[in-house]
């Protein structure tokens, strides 16, 4: 916003620098090309009203300096009147076709939203004692649908959790996402382990990439993290297939990767071969908060092309955020997390983030006792 304010003062500063030139220049160098350029630099940065003073001004200006100069005649002072004027009506032209795209690219993008938000529904709030929030940003250059996905279940086999990335974008991405979703909302009811409801989830991507044929029966996958929480909440059990590792904040708010222990290719690919896959099982005590996040978060660079990580910046974050106030909630924690990463590139949002926190609350007593000491 700050820099969009001074850009709007470029129309002014080429004025002023065309003034500058031509009064110390001899009388016979104008500066009409140059107050010329003021109103087309108008034309993307300052509204209807703004570009026609800016071009008012510049005929203005050249009128002046001419008749200072003595050379007001019709090859310097009439022909370059009308050719500012001829320019100010160009840019107001070019104003109106930028108008017009943006406000396709605003409702391409609210369209967008609207569809995502029906495909890939917020997850309750709560599921027994366990706490969720999730998030999902767009990319700013992206007005398509992206391919990131979350789901929370409650089962009769305890909460399972899904978090993954679709190959591409677009219509073919979302097709993808809504056979993921189908498959997991049914198998997470029904398998009675998490092997059983990766393969369940595996068939049916494989059966997508069939009726989609083409590149994307041979290239179509998924990488996706699925996550159960044993009953009463004390461990949690993770199978990862290619994807960013979740983070383990602890209730000091110290930060540990949960790195799978073996490697496992991402969904969709058995075609290509069989692989074995681990149930990797963690402590969840109480006070404990999973993070998990897309590779629009771990694959987010700074302008010197470093990547961002989560696991180094949230201990800070929270830190901070600790001695300041009440703990924060997992909504609270995934805002900080996204801020911090805007932070970290700029503003510019490289790929879809899709996040998801999932928190144990500590009795009270324990949240007083193990709060950071400064």
């Amino acid at each position: 916003m700050v820099q969009q304010r001074r850009a709007q003062w470029i129309p002014v500063g080429v004025i002023v620098l065309a003034v500058v030139i031509d009064l110390a220049t001899p009388t016979d160098v104008s500066s009409a090309p140059l107050l010329m350029a003021a109103p087309v630099a108008a034309g993307p940065l300052l509204s209807l009203p703004g570009i026609i003073a800016t071009g008012g001004l510049s005929m203005a200006v050249h009128a002046v300096l001419a008749w200072v100069d003595g050379t007001f005649g019709w090859k310097q002072g009439v022909a370059n009147q009308l050719t500012l004027l001829a320019v100010t009506v160009l840019a107001v032209l070019i104003h109106r076709t930028l108008e017009g795209q943006s406000a396709r690219t605003r409702r391409a993008r609210q369209v967008a939203a609207v569809a995502q938000a029906a495909v890939l529904p917020r997850p309750p709030s709560r599921l027994g004692d366990l706490r969720i929030a999730a998030r999902y940003i767009p990319a700013e250059d992206e007005a398509m649908i992206g391919g990131d996905l979350y789901v929370v279940q409650e089962t009769p086999h305890g909460v399972r959790v899904m978090v993954g990335d679709v190959r591409g974008k677009g219509l073919g991405a979302v097709s993808a996402v809504c056979a993921d979703l189908g498959a997991f909302r049914y198998a997470a009811d029904e398998a009675e382990d998490l092997p059983r409801l990766v393969t369940a989830l595996e068939g049916a991507l494989l059966r997508e990439g069939g009726r989609r044929g083409g590149q994307e029966q041979d290239e179509g996958f998924t990488t996706a993290l699925i996550v159960e929480f044993a009953a009463g909440l004390d461990a949690v059990r993770i199978v990862n297939r290619g994807h960013p590792p979740p983070v383990l904040l602890d209730v000091r708010g110290t930060a540990t990767v949960l790195e799978p222990s073996q490697e496992a290719p991402p969904l969709g690919m058995a075609a290509l071969g069989t692989w074995s896959f681990p149930v990797d099982t963690y402590p969840f005590p109480p006070g404990s908060t999973l993070l998990c996040y897309t590779d629009g978060v771990t694959e987010a660079r700074d302008e010197t092309g470093v990547f961002y990580d989560a696991a180094v910046r949230l201990p800070h974050l929270l830190r901070h955020r600790s001695l300041v106030g009440d703990p924060p909630t997992p909504g609270q924690i995934l805002q900080l997390l996204i801020e911090d990463v805007g932070r970290h590139t700029g503003g510019r949002v490289q790929d879809d983030q899709a996040l998801l926190a999932l928190h144990r609350p500590a009795p009270k007593a324990e949240r007083v006792s193990r709060r950071p000491r400064v």
